[in-house]
């Protein structure tokens, strides 16, 4: 699992606050204060059905998700919250009435929109007022839930001092019509509901309290004369750097960084080499992570564009290219001995999707990116280098021409020391966005923190426990069912017709029950305090029992018996079986929700803090989550084939990566024991070790079982000796490496 920081406050209290409540967050925190780590950790560690959007294909390759307009199928162009909309332009304006009149979505997104808990918007400064409105509007109507974002929480990720979003005059002097500014919190949605602001404190780039407190003064607009005197001292316009590989130049312009690349590409003596990314599956050629044909000469100095799992390099170190053999390529780095030998990386191009059967949102690879993590470094725009980290670079930019590249330029940086200025900074060119500086204002401090997240806390437990005893999804499913199932060509219709008619008029009439005790849980919520929670813990403990008494006997077990009716059929009713078995899938997690709401009643009677409560729910809520990823089916793989071989080699280096075998199956969209099988391959080269896949205590055993038999035993037959607590994975790596020459 990703790790995070235990002595960070505000990192935790963001944790606690995505996690443990449904509340709206807007993370945020200068350069260098773990926005990126944060978005990982969550992506990991969160119970919740989640989605990863991001404004460009870029931003979403790198976060782990998908654009915001291919998510939601929207139009290019702007939204407005208007009944009418402005003639004769030449931008593309919609509004609600005819976005949703033109809105396609099959039932596969529609289902995922409707399942979906938690939605995550990174680099969020660059997403607009209008188009957050735009995505409102599709999800209160998908979900056919008016409270904003269709009651999905929000989780809002970025740095407004950064890169501001992108408004053409003709759109700003529409839009500025019905929006304060073009940023994401003047959506109308957000004056709605808005989002808790929270800024991460604690810097991990700089040390250095002198250039953190001249970063500060740029990112706030308080540029003093001594901060512009300071600057005047790096100024060095004739500057030549003494060693190569050292320093990057950063500028304002793509021209400008292009011109300066191929200028020293040209310069260098000896063969170009071309190395071609291979693409497999749906991959956006305009949104790509790395070069699709990297240019490289040896002498050529790069930059890593992506970190590694052993911390040799990171996104944005800088190096020089030693040698080039064949489709080997080595570096070096400046002020480090030795030589490393890069190896290729893999992006992978996700499509989200929910499924029935194990009721969790899925990751399906559509596509996958290989190739050598690494770009020509003379130069890059100040707009690419965000979110990289440099030990020296030149910055050009006198010239910059939006709001906040000054400070995103100079806080790439990890010293003083390491800067030079290619052309004078002046007052007149740093500029940060008032409005951005406005809202930063709007921050809670700590203990109002603390407060809201105690009442959000408490807000979500008793949601809990209504969501808990709500029958309305069950109801719905069951009736959709039912009223599709006359125009099936499925074996045994008629018993299907019976048992779901049965099935319905017991839903129904269990329904008004919940609904009856609804509406003393209300009360109950209300009054629970006083009484220690005594009385909402005995109603829980008796109602919880008759409703799962009723599952069990009623739903779970007739549905049961019909799917192994069906099991002769199965080649003939494949998908009837699968809905058969997701909403049976349905009625075994609302057993596991009531049983867990048991768990949260007896815990209030206890007196235990809500914020433990909650930990353990979520913990739960883990298991459940992992335990379905283990036993889900194999998912949508890549249309086009990767070489041979190849496969492999990126499972390997994922592992390199340090995801599990789990992790890797669940990004990769392919199976646990294919995983286990590309990981054991290796084992033969010595590129894997035993120990890496099976405990020596284990692996003892399984050899001892094998060493028994006179006959070559299948992995089967060792595990019906060994047991449950010995998996397929590590019972084949042992019988691997026995092979091993």
């Amino acid at each position: 699992m990703q790790q995070q920081d235990p002595t960070n406050h505000y990192f935790q209290l963001a944790v606690q606050f995505v996690n443990y409540t449904a509340k709206h967050l807007f993370l945020t925190g200068k350069a260098g204060t773990g926005k990126t780590t944060f978005l990982k950790y969550i992506h990991r560690n969160c119970p919740k059905k989640l989605a990863i959007l991001a404004p460009t294909g870029v931003a979403a390759i790198n976060a782990g998700g998908v654009t915001i307009h291919s998510f939601f199928q929207l139009p290019f162009g702007s939204f407005l919250p208007a009944q009418n909309l402005p003639q004769g332009t030449q931008v593309n304006f919609f509004n609600s009435q005819s976005l949703l009149k033109h809105l396609k979505l099959n039932s596969s997104k529609r289902s995922l929109m409707q399942e979906l808990e938690l939605l995550i918007i990174d680099e969020v400064s660059m997403v607009r007022a209008d188009l957050l409105d735009a995505m409102d509007t599709v999800l209160r109507h998908v979900r056919r839930n008016h409270k904003p974002f269709g009651g999905i929480q929000m989780l809002f990720i970025g740095d407004l001092y950064q890169l501001p979003p992108v408004v053409k005059d003709e759109e700003n002097r529409v839009l500025h019509q019905y929006y304060s500014s073009s940023f994401f919190f003047h959506a109308k949605v957000l004056q709605e509901a808005p989002p808790v602001y929270l800024d991460l404190k604690k810097i991990y780039r700089q040390s250095d309290k002198d250039f953190i407190k001249l970063l500060n003064n740029l990112r706030n607009n308080e540029v003093k004369e001594e901060d512009i005197a300071l600057l005047k001292r790096y100024y060095k316009p004739n500057f030549i750097p003494e060693s190569k590989g050292e320093y990057i130049t950063l500028t304002s312009h793509n021209a400008k960084a292009a011109i300066i690349n191929q200028q020293e590409l040209n310069k260098l003596p000896g063969k170009t080499h071309c190395f071609n990314a291979e693409i497999g599956g749906e991959i956006n050629e305009h949104a790509l992570p790395a070069e699709n044909k990297l240019i490289l000469k040896e002498g050529s100095q790069v930059m890593f564009v992506r970190n590694d799992k052993d911390r040799r390099y990171y996104n944005g170190k800088t190096a020089i290219i030693t040698r080039i053999k064949g489709e080997e390529i080595y570096v070096t780095f400046p002020d480090e001995k030795g030589e490393l030998k890069v190896e290729k990386e893999s992006w992978s191009n996700v499509r989200y999707a929910y499924n029935q059967e194990s009721d969790q949102v899925e990751e399906n690879i559509k596509g996958t990116f290989v190739q050598y993590p690494l770009r020509l470094a003379w130069a890059i725009t100040i707009h690419k280098s965000q979110g990289l980290t440099f030990a020296k670079a030149i910055v050009d930019a006198g010239d910059s021409f939006a709001a906040g590249q000054v400070y995103v330029a100079l806080s790439r940086l990890t010293s003083l020391d390491g800067l030079i200025l290619k052309s004078p900074i002046n007052a007149s060119c740093i500029r940060t966005d008032q409005e951005a500086k406005d809202f930063a204002e709007t921050e809670p401090d700590s203990d109002s923190l603390q407060k809201s997240l105690k009442e959000a806390q408490r807000q979500f437990i008793h949601e809990s426990f209504i969501q808990g005893f709500s029958w309305h999804k069950l109801f719905e499913r069951v009736y959709e069912f039912k009223v599709d199932l006359p125009d099936r060509r499925i074996p045994l219709q008629s018993n299907a017709l019976a048992l779901l008619a049965e099935l319905f008029e017991k839903v129904a009439e269990h329904k008004k029950v919940a609904d009856k005790f609804l509406v003393k849980l209300e009360q109950l919520l209300i009054t629970a305090e006083a009484d220690g929670y005594h009385m909402l813990h005995e109603r829980t403990v008796a109602a919880t029992s008759y409703f799962i008494d009723t599952i069990n006997k009623s739903f779970a077990e007739p549905l049961q018996l019909h799917i192994d009716s069906l099991i002769d059929q199965r080649k003939k009713a494949k998908k009837h079986l699968q809905e058969l078995k997701a909403l049976l899938t349905l009625f075994n997690i609302k057993i596991l929700k009531l049983e867990q709401i048991v768990k949260i009643s007896y815990g209030l009677k206890q007196g235990n803090d809500a914020a433990k409560i909650l930990e353990n729910m979520a913990a739960d809520n883990m298991r459940t989550l992992m335990e379905s990823k283990d036993h889900a089916p194999t998912k949508e793989k890549p249309k086009s084939k990767l070489p041979k071989g190849e496969t492999m080699r990126i499972s390997l280096r994922m592992f390199r990566e340090g995801r599990s075998i789990t992790e890797i199956a669940s990004e990769r969209g392919l199976a646990i024991g294919t995983i286990e099988g590309h990981l054991c391959s290796f084992l033969c080269t010595g590129e894997v070790s035993l120990e890496e896949l099976v405990s020596p205590e284990k692996a003892v055993i399984i050899q001892e079982v094998l060493d028994r038999s006179t006959n070559e035993m299948k992995s089967s037959e060792v595990r019906e000796i060994l047991g449950e607590t010995y998996t397929f994975g590590e019972i084949r790596a042992v019988i691997s490496s026995r092979q091993k020459v």
